[in-house]
């Protein structure tokens, strides 16, 4: 089971997006994906429909109690997708930092409890909230490759710097170095600020960007509306042609294949 955590410290920058359309495309290879929703805001567990205030379990109880693998699979919500179950969020997620900030071991409580489900799922996705705290560190640690989505203007990249920070911060709590791929996304060729940002990534990142760009598509507004992933229902966009490029990147990384 490969785990995949997309995560920046700015929001607005397409996570969920690039959370949902990569997992689309992983189902429609036929693997087995889980969703996992660590943002408070819920904008993933929204997405596919699920009204998270009215379950009885989520990623909260995770963090509140020690879960049997029974638990977490009983916290697991289904999607319109054969292929898809997500783990949803709820606005309780928001105390967490201030309950268990300073209780130790809180760090490995993700990545502890997708190891009890590993035999269930091919990959998992975990999207984050742009803040750090408990959540977010959680779901780097957890991760055997990080994907940081940057909008191409410069305010984001202010963030993408935070966010390399913080990366560089928790490496040295961890065994193995952490592999991630900045992703260059909202891309409008017509403007000179998204030409100059994307410039201004690949000569400051270098082998850590992927070689091109998510482009503004109005099909990822349109799809959530329809609680549809992008390439279900614009499968020939040229939105869905860029997460598909994107994919086959991630998937031609060292030890990363479908097949």
């Amino acid at each position: 089971m490969e785990v995949w955590t997309v995560a920046n410290q700015k929001g607005g920058v397409g996570k969920t997006t690039t959370t949902i359309a990569l997992a689309g495309l992983l189902a429609e290879c036929g693997k087995k994906v889980l969703l996992v929703d660590t943002d408070p805001h819920a904008s993933l567990s929204y997405y596919f429909g699920i009204e998270s205030e009215d379950l009885d379990l989520s990623v909260y109880d995770l963090f509140i109690q020690v879960s049997s693998k029974e638990q977490i699979l009983q916290s697991l919500c289904p999607t319109q997708y054969e292929n898809i179950d997500i783990l949803p969020a709820t606005m309780a997620l928001a105390t967490l930092d201030r309950a268990l900030g300073a209780k130790g071991g809180m760090g490995l409580v993700l990545k502890k409890a997708m190891s009890k489900v590993s035999q269930n799922y091919d990959y998992v996705l975990i999207d984050c909230p742009p803040v750090l705290g408990v959540l977010m560190v959680n779901a780097l640690a957890a991760s055997d490759q990080i994907i940081v989505p940057v909008q191409t203007e410069f305010l984001a990249l202010k963030g993408l710097d935070r966010m390399i920070k913080t990366m560089d911060m928790m490496q040295g709590e961890h065994d193995k170095p952490f592999k991630y791929t900045i992703v260059p996304t909202m891309f409008d060729k017509r403007t000179k600020a998204s030409l100059l940002a994307y410039q201004q990534l690949q000569e400051n990142y270098q082998e850590k960007v992927w070689p091109s760009v998510i482009p503004i598509d109005t099909n990822f507004r349109n799809a959530s509306l329809t609680q549809k992933v992008p390439s279900h229902f614009a499968a020939n966009s040229r939105g869905v042609f860029a997460y598909k490029g994107l994919l086959d990147y991630l998937l031609k990384l060292p030890q990363r294949s479908i097949k």
